[in-house]
């Protein structure tokens, strides 16, 4: 997986900027959850870590918001026939704009297997809807959130009950930038009983709580930033 888009910086050839996008590389398929903010910053990007954006064929969407979506168009102008799975409450003038580049949305609602190991959690919240993306490994489930609305711990019960098991690690924005020390707290203590082994936080979750998040996982703290790079099947 390759954090390709994030506000918080890792590799400093890159630009940071406000929003997500993570690239998921497996056997002959490659997934793109989020595309950023910005087109043109995605796609520079891309070049200098030598990702192709011809290589993919499937886009999940994590939620309506401009600082996840903003960079679909420069990218459907490079590769246009993929797949692109939103919830289902987008609007349908999303499925006009982007059949007009030739790509097939998918609309999600209930939890979806996308490919073997690879399933959608199903549109969730009440106020912003969202999914998330859970990827079964050896090493364990992964779980990617975009921005995580709904709220981080729900959404991990959901992924617990799809995949039946505890989920290895967690990345991505979790939402908590407003949220104060006492709540965090509380939070990581629902990791914990949740039996969350690693954790990569970024985009949205603040300061503080990364660095709570940092100070109680320690060695199993995933620093993540804008190219980052993790492989499941080697050191993290």
């Amino acid at each position: 997986m390759t954090i390709l888009y994030d506000n918080n910086p890792y590799n400093h050839r890159l630009k940071t900027a406000w929003g997500f996008s993570c690239l998921i590389e497996f056997e002959r398929n490659t997934i793109l959850f989020d595309t950023g903010g910005d087109g043109q910053t995605l796609i520079e990007n891309m070049k200098i870590l030598n990702k192709d954006p011809k290589t993919i064929n499937t886009i999940i969407l994590s939620h309506i918001h401009g600082d996840h979506t903003g960079g679909l168009g420069s990218l459907l102008r490079e590769k246009s026939n993929v797949k692109i799975y939103v919830p289902g409450s987008f609007p349908q003038e999303f499925d006009r704009a982007a059949k007009g580049y030739g790509a097939m949305v998918m609309r999600v609602n209930a939890p979806l297997e996308i490919y073997p190991g690879f399933h959608s959690t199903g549109e969730m919240g009440h106020g912003i809807k969202e999914q998330s993306l859970l990827v079964n490994t050896s090493k364990g489930s992964i779980l990617i959130m975009g921005c995580a609305h709904p709220g981080i711990v729900e959404i991990i019960q959901k992924a617990k009950m799809i995949a039946r098991k505890n989920i290895y690690m967690v990345i991505g924005g979790w939402h908590l930038s407003s949220t104060g020390g006492r709540e965090i707290k509380g939070i990581i203590e629902a990791f914990l009983k949740m039996g969350i082994q690693k954790v990569g936080p970024c985009h949205c979750t603040g300061d503080l709580a990364m660095a709570m998040f940092k100070d109680t996982y320690g060695k199993n703290f995933i620093q993540v930033g804008v190219g980052k790079i993790i492989r499941i099947d080697g050191s993290m």
